[in-house]
């Protein structure tokens, strides 16, 4: 019966650790989009490299960026710049997976900021986002729960 219990509780406990993170961060420094500054996709449609003098936490995750008034233009409004889907590889999110991202391959459609893993990968969502969009949405929540 102790053995049983002893199984029972470890595999609760393997379970709980292999949960998905809300917000894809980096193994070190606890980062979402990889240091990169999420407002500055929408100001400057251009990936940037955050600074840690600009820095706050947003659920659980580190974001930085490169200047104090993205960082005060985020903490005034975060849901506006947060990244979708807690920042993982939009197009994995579209097809009921997760993946790590290149922080340089991005889309802004419709005000909302999408995130992919490759040059590649990015071609391939932009070429129909909108299905793709439809998707991701129908399964992050799902994602969120496995």
């Amino acid at each position: 019966m102790k053995q049983l219990l002893l199984t029972l509780i470890l595999l609760s406990a393997s379970s709980s650790a292999l949960a998905l993170d809300e917000i894809n961060i980096t193994y070190f420094g606890n980062l979402a989009i990889e240091g990169y500054d999420a407002v500055a996709y929408f100001a400057e449609q251009r990936a940037v490299q955050g600074s840690k003098e600009h820095e706050t936490n947003y659920k659980d995750a580190n974001l930085r960026f490169a200047s104090a008034a993205n960082l005060a233009a985020f903490q005034a409004d975060p849901e506006s710049y947060a990244p979708q889907h807690g920042g993982y590889c939009a197009w994995a999110v579209s097809q009921n997976d997760t993946a790590s991202i290149d922080p340089t391959q991005f889309t802004v459609h419709d005000g909302k900021l999408y995130l992919n893993y490759s040059k590649k990968i990015s071609a391939r969502w932009k070429a129909d986002k909108e299905a793709f969009i439809n998707d991701v949405d129908r399964y992050w929540p799902q994602l969120l729960q496995d």
